[in-house]
């Protein structure tokens, strides 16, 4: 989701709400057995990527994804830009991080990503059904070939085709080699049923020792209830899948209600939700869950959960959510980057495991999308995990 570009719509334009079901009923309880979770962050550093940077006849920016590769021991990086500037693709990058910091950033490559028939995916255009909007990229750990999440296309209007969200998978040069079955819950329709306009698909990740593929929707579904609010938050799905595409188990994660009152005068409303999950290594039900929320007047908020599916409902036979009785995923706060001290809070979207420090502490690297604007930055933060 593109929160920035609403916040600079926003911006210019200031220069000339119903309820979900019960939140009571969507508690975990309290009596349940501990959830095992419960990391702790610190700032090792960050580093922020010159705007606009030119490399290999493209413009660097829009990166909303990060994956490390364990065959290369570079980074990959998918830019969401829809081909509007250039082809949409992705960047290979060497990122010198260590617990003294961020030291270097160094792209080594760009490749676009390729149509079953070879060819590179055209900008939007009405009518024609072949608009991408790449989100996330992540390696495959057992083959380092790529697989990469699309959010689709909910139309504005009825005469523009519905574009549906896709995992498909990628050569290194970006090839096309299939794609993955989704869940028939995430499919867009026409209808009151499926993801919202810019809510789908944009955080994948591999776990329970590379056999699983998780993903989740950025937001609510348009059946399981109405966006966060001041009040109270929502419940968005999270869908663990076997290689082929089985629905192992679907689980609802609680998103946080809107962290402030957004600046009365503007015309856009707050915008949240979840736009990257990363497995932890070992463990095949718990992860690190990204929020990124982006309130008028108030600025982006980027908090990061700790969180597992112990003990969840799985929800995957659930039409819909609202009034229903579930206990969704436990979660614990890890950091909140207002906390940190950063030079800057922005629209972090990207999120990967890095290396292991001397005495055991994991790297996080993180990555925000500038969205090319002026007033955005690309900026790689690199967190320790205990």
């Amino acid at each position: 989701m593109k929160a920035s570009l609403i916040r600079r719509a926003c911006a210019a334009a200031l220069a000339l709400a119903t309820t979900m079901a019960p939140a009571a009923a969507a508690q975990p309880d309290d009596t349940a057995e501990p959830s095992g979770i419960g990391a702790h962050a610190r700032l090792l550093g960050e580093k922020i990527v010159p705007h606009k940077l030119p490399f290999r006849n493209t413009t660097v920016g829009g990166l909303s994804g990060i994956d490390r590769n364990p065959c290369t021991g570079e980074y990959v990086m998918v830019s969401d830009d829809r081909s509007y500037l250039q082809p949409a693709r992705f960047y290979t990058a060497r990122i010198k991080v260590d617990g003294a910091g961020v030291h270097s950033v160094d792209f080594t490559g760009t490749h676009p990503f390729r149509q079953r028939d070879g060819s590179v995916y055209p900008p939007p255009s009405a009518g024609d059904g072949k608009a991408v909007d790449p989100e996330e990229l992540r390696v495959d750990p057992r083959s380092c070939r790529y697989w990469w999440a699309q959010e689709g296309d909910r139309p504005k209007s009825s005469s523009d085709p519905v574009i549906q969200p896709s995992i498909q998978f990628s050569t290194r040069t970006g090839a096309y080699r299939g794609r993955l079955a989704l869940p028939v819950n995430y499919e867009v329709t026409r209808g009151d049923r499926g993801p919202r306009r810019n809510k789908a698909v944009e955080a994948i990740t591999f776990g329970a020792r590379n056999s699983v593929l998780t993903s989740a929707v950025e937001g609510p579904l348009l059946q399981d209830g109405p966006e966060p609010d001041l009040n109270r938050g929502a419940l968005i799905r999270v869908t663990q899948q076997s290689r082929k595409g089985h629905v192992l188990g679907q689980f609802a994660y609680p998103l946080e209600k809107i962290f402030a009152k957004p600046d009365p005068s503007s015309p856009w409303p707050p915008d949240t939700g979840v736009p990257a999950i990363l497995a932890y290594p070992g463990d095949p039900g718990r992860y690190l869950v990204l929020e990124r929320t982006w309130v008028a007047g108030a600025g982006f908020k980027i908090r990061i959960y700790d969180a597992t599916t112990r003990g969840a409902t799985k929800v995957q036979n659930m039409d819909s959510l609202t009034g229903q009785t579930v206990v969704p995923m436990r979660k614990e706060l890890v950091a909140d980057f207002h906390d940190l001290g950063l030079s800057t809070v922005d629209n972090t979207e990207g999120m990967t495991w890095g290396p292991t420090l001397p005495g055991g502490e994991r790297t996080l690297l993180l990555v925000s999308d500038d969205n090319f604007a002026e007033d955005e930055v690309t900026q790689i933060v690199a967190l320790g995990i205990r």
